[in-house]
């Protein structure tokens, strides 16, 4: 008889992420997973969120880059009653008298911090990518796992050509085990990998979503064994393919892997349609963040049409068409926006504040009268200058600007950047 098995015998782990360098500017100042998503929630909310929903107590969130604005979320966010064992953690890269410097990798990550797991009476370590887009009750992989009796599980999803070489692509043989896994293959080694056809008839290929279930004495085997400088699809996988049994859980719902900013971009604005592919209103699965107790939005004379706008947000006289509207954001009139990010603001300007910008010829926090935007993202606390235009009519793919940015053809507007009324980008 199989003994019986619970989320109070595992660990999750969370990592981090490293410089974020295809995110930048929007990783300039802060970690990956802090980057704000759909106007409220920063993108570490999803992972964290699916443990507590999957009824796992016990999370660790390892960090090392641009770490302070996530530190300060977690800790203002995940807080549990004093007398529960549950916690969310952060474990920062550290110094010892073994280690002097940075984390060279995840997997490296994962082997310093281990003496931090190792005393926790848990046998199996789900590990958690702190930057993706999905919902998923991790207790269905965590069971697929244990009924299988792998050593090694990695939840996979079945994505399209564009997609695979961004990934690492798994073949699997009739019983689900990985007998084959290679990291963001290309041409002929891709095209070896595929593994059926999508609903259009396009080939199609089994994409790990960095997600993974160890036996904890199989990942401490597999840490032993391995160098500290590659991530873990890089050699601590394909080396558990060929030792171990690594078996596949297939996942059929929405993933996004928020890697760059096109990504990142287009994943928000999916959130604004009538049916988006991920939702934040589901009942039973909800997203957590940190509650601000802001007004609601205050919103006067404006034509506003596909899109989400967060509370304590100030809109006059401006005309939205499928924008994501962060907190405290505050728009004047006349201004214009299409599908543009505006992130919001950290705190609200007083009216004295307002004017003083006003008398000194400075824009005002957030967006100036008559301003007109198009496929943008405005990072926070930026001030966009009275009929300033953002549109990027060139159509430039990327550009390093005075005060912005442009990516795969969006203009970004840095943390904290200032755009002088008139300027035209």
């Amino acid at each position: 008889m199989r003994e019986e098995r619970s989320t109070k015998d595992v660990l999750a782990i969370i990592l981090g992420g490293g410089q974020g360098a295809r995110l930048f500017p929007l990783t300039a100042r802060r970690a990956k997973p802090a980057i704000p998503l759909a106007g409220k929630y920063r993108i570490i909310d999803v992972a964290v969120s699916n443990c507590i929903n999957s009824e796992l107590d016990k999370v660790y969130i390892l960090t090392q880059f641009n770490t302070a604005s996530l530190h300060r979320h977690i800790a203002r966010t995940y807080r549990f009653s004093g007398l529960s064992r549950a916690f969310v953690d952060i474990l920062p890269t550290e110094q010892t008298l073994e280690h002097r410097d940075w984390f060279q990798s995840t997997t490296d990550a994962v082997r310093r911090a281990w003496r931090h797991f190792d005393p926790w009476e848990a046998d199996t370590y789900l590990i958690l990518p702190g930057d993706h887009l999905y919902r998923m009750d991790y207790r269905d992989v965590l069971h697929h796992h244990w009924e299988t009796g792998a050593d090694v599980t990695l939840a996979v999803t079945l994505v399209p050509e564009a997609k695979a070489s961004a990934c690492g692509i798994v073949q699997l043989d009739e019983r689900g085990r990985v007998r084959l896994y290679r990291e963001q293959p290309r041409g002929e080694a891709l095209a070896e990998m595929q593994s059926g056809y999508l609903e259009d008839d396009a080939p199609a290929y089994w994409a790990s979503m960095d997600i993974y279930v160890f036996k904890k004495s199989v990942l401490r085997q597999l840490l032993d064994e391995t160098t500290p400088l590659f991530d873990f699809g890089m050699e601590l996988i394909p080396r558990a393919v060929e030792m171990y049994d690594v078996r596949a859980y297939r996942f059929s719902g929405y993933w996004e892997k928020i890697g760059t900013i096109g990504s990142f971009y287009r994943a928000n604005l999916d959130l604004v349609g009538p049916e988006p592919k991920f939702s934040f209103y589901d009942p039973h699965s909800p997203i957590y963040t940190q509650p601000r107790w802001l007004p609601p939005a205050k919103i006067r004379q404006c034509e506003i049409t596909d899109c989400l706008v967060a509370e304590g947000s100030i809109l006059w006289g401006a005309r939205l068409h499928q924008c994501v509207v962060g907190i405290r954001t505050r728009i004047e009139p006349g201004a214009r926006l299409e599908r543009t990010i505006v992130m919001g603001a950290s705190w609200f300007q007083t009216v004295e504040e307002i004017e003083a910008d006003r008398r000194q010829g400075r824009p005002i926090l957030g967006i100036g009268r008559g301003a007109v935007i198009r496929d943008a993202i405005i990072d926070r606390n930026a001030r966009i200058g009275a009929g300033a235009q953002i549109l990027n009519e060139a159509g430039i793919d990327r550009l390093d600007g005075q005060g912005y940015y442009i990516r795969e053809g969006i203009v970004i507007i840095p943390q904290n950047a200032v755009i002088p009324p008139g300027m035209r980008i």
